[in-house]
C-alpha cells in the first residue's frame, strides 16, 4: 500500500511538471506552487519520508567520495562577467557566472552568479542563497527579484539598480541547485528524474568545494546559506552535510557559522495546520471549513483522513483567484502590461506583479546569456525534475544545527498565504526550545521592521508587509534584517 501512495504521489508531481514544463499556466508565483503541487500530491504520508543525514556513507562505513578539481584559478578569470546587457551606469563591484562540474561522468554542472560587495568585500562574509520549488531558480527569483543588485525593466531588455541588495553587506552566491534547474545542466538524462533531497544536498556540497577551489580566497571566509519556500529543506541539509564533511581531514573545511529560512516548509504537518488557521484568521475560509479541518485532520500525528482532505481542498478552493503569496497584492496582468498599460515600477520599494515575465523574457535574450557564460537554452523560472525523497519533517535536522552552535534564524513576512508565519511559529514551537529573549518589535528606519522571539539557538522574527519572497516586497527591512544576523546580533529596538 505504501509503495502504492508512493507511485500515486509521484505520478501527480510529474503530471504537474509537465503541465507547467509545456506552458500551461501555474497560477500564482511559480517556485509557490511547485511547493504546493508537491506537498498536495503527498497529503496523508506523514511519515513515510522519515529523517535522515544528507551526508550518505557506504558499507564499510566511509562517506560517499566528493568529486573535486584542486586547479581551478584559471576558470575563476573567464567567468568573470564584463558587464550585462542593459545594466545602469556606474556598477562598483564586481559580478560573477558560469559553470561548475559537479560530477564529471555524468556530466552534471551547476550554474551559478556571484557578485562582490562594493565596499569591504575583502572583508565580508560570503553568503550562498538558494531558492526553492523544488525545482525554481536562484538566479532568475534570488538575483533579477529580490537581493541581488540589479532588477530587470518592464521592457525585458534594461536592468536598474536594487539600492538594498545584499551584496552591501555580503559577498553573495546565487546557485541554480539541482541539475535541470535555470542554466544548470547533467549530460546524463536520467539524472533528472533520480533527483531528490540527498542528491541536492551533495551537489551543493560539492559545489561549494569546488567553487572554493576556483576562489581560494574565500576558503577561510564565514559563510552564511540562506534561501526561502523549499529551501527549507535545501538549507537545513546542505548545512548538515557540511557538518558531517568538515570532520574528514582530506576535504576543505566550510567555515559555516549561520543559516537563515525565509518561509521555509519544514514539517508538513505543522505548516499545513498553521497554512489553514492563517486562512482562517485572515478571512480567506469559511468557519464550516475551519471547523471541518479541526475535527478530522490530526496534523501532529499525520493522522490525515479522507474527509481530511476533502475539507483541505474545499479550503484550497474557497480562496478563489487571489495572490495566495501575497495576500494583499495585485496579481500580474500579463495582457494589459504586453499593451503598455503597466509601465516600468523602476523601484524596489513596490514590487511589480509582472516582474516573473520581464525577468524571463531578459534571461532567454541571447546577448544576455552569452554575458554569463551560460549555455544557450531556453530559459525557465522553474523546471520538472523528479523528486525521490523529501523527508516529512526536517525539524530533527534543525536540532543538530542549533546543537552544532550554528546560528540558526527562521524569517517569516506576514502576508504570505502559503508558507505563513503561523507554519514557522508551530514548526518551531514542536522544537520545545525555551524563550531567552520575548517577543517584541524590531525596528528599521524607526518603523516597525517585524517581531522576534528568541529561543536557546534560534531566532524567530517576522518581516512586517512582506509576502513569500521577503525581499522583494520589503527590501529595506529585509537588508537590516540579513545585516544583524550576518552580525550574529538581534535588530534593534526602537531607542529615543
Amino acid at each position: 500500500m505504501r509503495l502504492m501512495m508512493l507511485s500515486i504521489r509521484l505520478l501527480l508531481w510529474l503530471m504537474f511538471l509537465s503541465w507547467c514544463h509545456f506552458g500551461i499556466s501555474c497560477e500564482g508565483n511559480e517556485q509557490g506552487e511547485y511547493l504546493y503541487k508537491l506537498v498536495r500530491s503527498r497529503r496523508g504520508e506523514r511519515g513515510s519520508h522519515g529523517d535522515a543525514s544528507m551526508a550518505t556513507s557506504g558499507d564499510d562505513g566511509h562517506f560517499s567520495k566528493v568529486y573535486v578539481v584542486k586547479e581551478q584559478r584559471g576558470l575563476r578569470d573567464s567567468d568573470k562577467v564584463q558587464a550585462l546587457p542593459g545594466q545602469p551606469h556606474g556598477v562598483d563591484f564586481d559580478q560573477y557566472s558560469g559553470y561548475v562540474t559537479v560530477d564529471a561522468k555524468a556530466g552534471k554542472a551547476l550554474f551559478y552568479y556571484f557578485v562582490e560587495s562594493p565596499h569591504n568585500s575583502s572583508n565580508n562574509p560570503l553568503l550562498l542563497w538558494l531558492n526553492g520549488g523544488p525545482g525554481c531558480s536562484s538566479f532568475g527569483y534570488g538575483a533579477m527579484q529580490e537581493l541581488g543588485p540589479f532588477r530587470v525593466n518592464s521592457d525585458g531588455k534594461t536592468l536598474y539598480r536594487n539600492e538594498h541588495a545584499w551584496n552591501n553587506v555580503a559577498n553573495v552566491i546565487f546557485l541554480e541547485s539541482p541539475a535541470g534547474v535555470g542554466f544548470s545542466y547533467s549530460n546524463t538524462s536520467s539524472d533528472y528524474p533520480k533527483t531528490g533531497d540527498k542528491s541536492t544536498a551533495m551537489d551543493s556540497y560539492t559545489f561549494l568545494l569546488n567553487w572554493l577551489e576556483r576562489f581560494p580566497q574565500y576558503k577561510t571566509r564565514d559563510l552564511f546559506i540562506t534561501g526561502e519556500s523549499y529551501a527549507g529543506h535545501y538549507v537545513p541539509q546542505l548545512a548538515d552535510t557540511i557538518l558531517t564533511y568538515n570532520k574528514l581531514t582530506n576535504h576543505t573545511v566550510i567555515n559555516l557559522k549561520g543559516v537563515a529560512i525565509g518561509n521555509g516548509w519544514i514539517d508538513d504537518g505543522m505548516c499545513a495546520k498553521g497554512m489553514y488557521d492563517y486562512f482562517w484568521t485572515h478571512a480567506l475560509n469559511s468557519d464550516e471549513t475551519y471547523e471541518g479541518i479541526q475535527i478530522h485532520c490530526d496534523f501532529e500525528s499525520g493522522n490525515l483522513t479522507s474527509e481530511c482532505n476533502r475539507y483541505q481542498n474545499r479550503g484550497d478552493d474557497e480562496i478563489g483567484n487571489i495572490n495566495i503569496y501575497d495576500i494583499y497584492a495585485p496579481p500580474c496582468d500579463s495582457a494589459a502590461t504586453k499593451a503598455g498599460a503597466s509601465p516600468a515600477t523602476n523601484s524596489d520599494i513596490n514590487l511589480d506583479p509582472c516582474s516573473d515575465d520581464y525577468t524571463t523574457t531578459y534571461l532567454n535574450l541571447a546577448e544576455v546569456q552569452e554575458a554569463l557564460h551560460a549555455k544557450a537554452s531556453e530559459w525557465s523560472p522553474c523546471r520538472g525534475v523528479g523528486w525521490t525523497d523529501s523527508p516529512a519533517t526536517i525539524l530533527p535536522t534543525i536540532n543538530r544545527l542549533i546543537s552544532s552552535g550554528i546560528s540558526t534564524w527562521i524569517y517569516s513576512g506576514d502576508t504570505d498565504g502559503r508558507v505563513p508565519i503561523t507554519s514557522s511559529r508551530y514548526s518551531v514551537n514542536a522544537l520545545k526550545l525555551p524563550v531567552v529573549t520575548t517577543w517584541r518589535p524590531w525596528y528599521s528606519l524607526n518603523e516597525v521592521g517585524g517581531y522576534l522571539v528568541g529561543y536557546k539557538g534560534l531566532t524567530l522574527i517576522t518581516v512586517r508587509g512582506a509576502g513569500h519572497m521577503v525581499p522583494s516586497y520589503q527590501p529595506q527591512r529585509a537588508l537590516t534584517m540579513i545585516s544583524f544576523f550576518l552580525r550574529g546580533e538581534l535588530p534593534p529596538e526602537l531607542t529615543s
